[in-house]
């Protein structure tokens, strides 16, 4: 079975965001972080609120509140081989479903889903489990992120250092 045959079913719209988010999820598996930099929206959000309710981000503490250029710096840092933190990173792999549309168009589509991560480092797995909102714009040139949120389960507990990007 391919993707577009477990897609048969949704709206047009909603099938086309759910394999975007899809491909998302391969490409930060495989970090490949110069791919995931082209799927942004020029003045796209990636989003990591600690308050699981946040909405105003701008105006709240957030482990991730990353505009096109705190993307470029963060995906320096993570492929100079000079963090710590990315030297060691863990492998992972990541799983995304039950997708609910919260807005759908032609041309943006919003969509909460469900995201399961294992990350594998030392012989030890870690779980990161997260709601995710993509809200992702169809344009001439493909679809772009204009903003992913990742709201973590356990967000207000402390985090180690990643390493990787939800």
């Amino acid at each position: 079975m391919t993707n577009n045959d477990s897609l048969q079913g949704f709206s047009e719209p909603l099938a086309k965001a759910i394999a975007f988010i899809w491909k998302e999820a391969e490409i930060l598996d495989k970090k490949d972080y110069a791919s995931w930099s082209a799927l942004w929206a020029d003045d796209g959000y990636y989003v990591v609120p600690i308050d699981p309710d946040a909405t105003d981000f701008e105006a709240q503490l957030n482990y991730a509140y990353d505009d096109a250029r705190m993307r470029k710096m963060r995906i320096e840092r993570l492929t100079s081989g000079f963090a710590m933190s990315a030297a060691d990173a863990s492998a992972t792999v990541r799983t995304v479903s039950r997708f609910v549309p919260v807005h759908l168009s032609n041309e943006l589509v919003e969509v909460n889903s469900a995201q399961i991560l294992v990350g594998y480092k030392r012989q030890t797995h870690t779980l990161f489990v997260a709601n995710l909102t993509h809200r992702i714009r169809f344009t001439a040139d493909g679809p772009k992120l204009e903003q992913k949120v990742v709201r973590l389960i356990n967000s207000e507990d402390s985090l180690n250092a990643l390493g990787f990007l939800l």
